[in-house]
């Protein structure tokens, strides 16, 4: 008999203590519902989506047209990301426009490092540029040029900005 008083105290307390979760259930069914329904659809969506991109893949065999890019020249580990060295070029382009008096062994190494990285960055984004054969005034032209053409590319320099006036030293 003690048994089974136990037992049923045990199964009260259990009906007692799971009361508010089964008012939850009742009062919220709809929403619970309502989530696994769309829960449902949003999987079928996203397998639909699956398939017909797998669908265009075989349609324009674009295994074929990425078998011969080599990847790993993106992973290696003297490349820079692109977002660095855009932040490097638009930290020393600002040195590079703005900064009067400063001897002119600093200005050469600014502007070497500045080369530099127009470099790195026309290397990243595959653009021509002749920064390193050139001297003088055709040097500083070809820079206004890959200036150019990397803001033409996405990259926001500050002597490329549109409306900002370069100072005439």
């Amino acid at each position: 008999m003690g048994v089974e008083r136990a037992l049923m105290l045990a199964l009260a307390l259990l009906a007692v203590a799971s009361l508010p979760a089964a008012f939850a259930l009742l009062f919220c069914y709809d929403e619970i519902i309502d989530r696994m329904v769309c829960g449902w659809s949003e999987w079928r969506e996203r397998r639909r989506e699956k398939r017909t991109i797998a669908r265009l893949d075989r349609a324009i065999e674009a295994d074929a047209l990425t078998r011969d890019i080599d990847l790993s020249a993106f992973d290696s580990p003297d490349r820079r990301p692109l977002e660095q060295l855009a932040a490097d070029l638009r930290r020393l382009g600002g040195q590079r426009l703005g900064v009067p008096g400063r001897p002119m062994v600093w200005h050469g190494a600014l502007l070497q490092a500045y080369d530099d990285r127009l470099r790195l960055a026309c290397r990243a984004l595959d653009i021509t540029e002749h920064l390193g054969e050139l001297d003088g005034v055709d040097q500083e032209i070809e820079r206004v040029r890959v200036e150019g053409v990397l803001h033409a590319a996405g990259l926001s320099l500050p002597a490329a900005r549109a409306g900002h006036w370069q100072r005439h030293r």
